[in-house]
């Protein structure tokens, strides 16, 4: 196949551009580099890919609909991973947000639309698209919160209202549905995937997105952890393994798949409270007690969010293999393995 993933450069987008490489197919990677630890990423894949011809990188902007037009030309498959990832960001710019993500997707589904080799198109969307979710009773318990109702105990399903909550969760929610409506009104092979929290190796996280990594490199480097909140907020976390084999299953199956939106995530086996749980872990792998000091709660944050992944366990035969434990433990020692690099791509740029 022939394949075109944009933000290949990213966290996700370097360990699926490492997948299909293993297997022979030829990648096209558009990123503009902009994330911290892009280019190092982009470095470690270059350097895999340096005896094949398997791989192409275009530094170009999905804000772009030329540049990415040319980028599409003959793919076979196109990964939509570009974003802008972060609430915060977007509370502070919320146009650039809309660009970035409701436009850029915009341009994305238009490439695939006037391609004539009809790509499948995947489009990884976000859990924000449900919003605060305020309907549903939390109760809690001494180092989490968890659903009351008894429709959301094995998580929130894809019936669920959308209701847009930050501007992240406006854009991202546009782009999922402009994705949906594709399918519907051109025909395209086009499949959602809302995303719960994604972890792995190659995850540079800060404090704005991918807490999972950014609390367990701040461990290890002895560099500071601020939360949010009481630290009790519960997500599913889903190791980027796991995430690959549902990208891979959609593809071998996009008859099945086309048109349809997927929740994904680590589902009701899968959950950590953010630092009640979390934090304790970090400290036993640490060998020492990591503390955190603790902010203000931030807007549109859940208290509970879980993933009920039985659509895509009945269309795909999807679930997750990697248990929460397993993950964190296995990103823990890829920190380890790579501390030095990790220290050099995430220390402060100079004024």
């Amino acid at each position: 196949m022939k394949l075109l993933i944009t933000g290949g450069a990213g966290f996700i987008g370097t360990n699926l551009v490492s997948h299909f490489l293993d297997g022979g197919h030829k990648v096209t990677v558009y990123d503009n580099l902009s994330r911290r630890g892009s280019t190092r990423n982009l470095e470690w894949l270059l350097q895999k890919s340096a005896t094949t011809s398997g791989l192409e990188f275009i530094r170009g902007d999905v804000r772009d609909a030329d540049g990415v037009a040319g980028a599409a030309d003959g793919a076979d498959v196109i990964i939509h991973l570009a974003a802008q990832v972060a609430v915060t960001t977007s509370v502070v710019d919320p146009r650039h947000d809309f660009l970035v993500n409701t436009l850029g997707t915009v341009n994305v589904l238009e490439a695939a639309r006037t391609s004539a080799s009809n790509p499948i198109v995947v489009f990884t969307s976000t859990n924000k698209v449900y919003g605060g979710m305020e309907d549903i009773r939390i109760a809690e318990r001494e180092t989490r919160y968890e659903y009351a109702d008894e429709p959301y105990k094995n998580g929130v399903d894809e019936t669920r209202p959308l209701d847009f909550h930050s501007p992240y969760g406006c854009s991202k929610g546009a782009a999922d549905q402009y994705v949906r409506d594709f399918h519907r009104i051109y025909g395209l092979r086009t499949t959602v995937f809302r995303m719960s929290c994604i972890y792995g190796p190659h995850q540079f996280g800060n404090e704005d997105q991918g807490w999972v990594a950014h609390f367990a490199i701040a461990a290890l480097l002895g560099l500071p952890i601020k939360i949010f909140g009481d630290g009790k907020q519960v997500r599913d976390v889903l190791f980027v393994e796991d995430l690959i084999r549902a990208f891979c299953l959609v593809i071998e199956h996009p008859d099945l798949a086309g048109g349809k939106i997927y929740n994904v995530g680590g589902g009701v086996e899968n959950t950590i409270s953010v630092w009640r749980e979390f934090g304790p872990a970090l400290s036993e792998m640490a060998g020492r007690t990591i503390t955190a000091s603790v902010g203000d709660w931030r807007p549109g944050d859940q208290l509970v969010y879980v993933s009920k992944t039985e659509r895509i366990r009945n269309d795909l035969g999807w679930s997750p293999r990697v248990s929460v434990h397993r993950g964190i433990e296995r990103l823990y020692q890829w920190i380890k393995d790579n501390q030095r690099d990790i220290s050099t791509t995430l220390a402060p740029v100079p004024a």
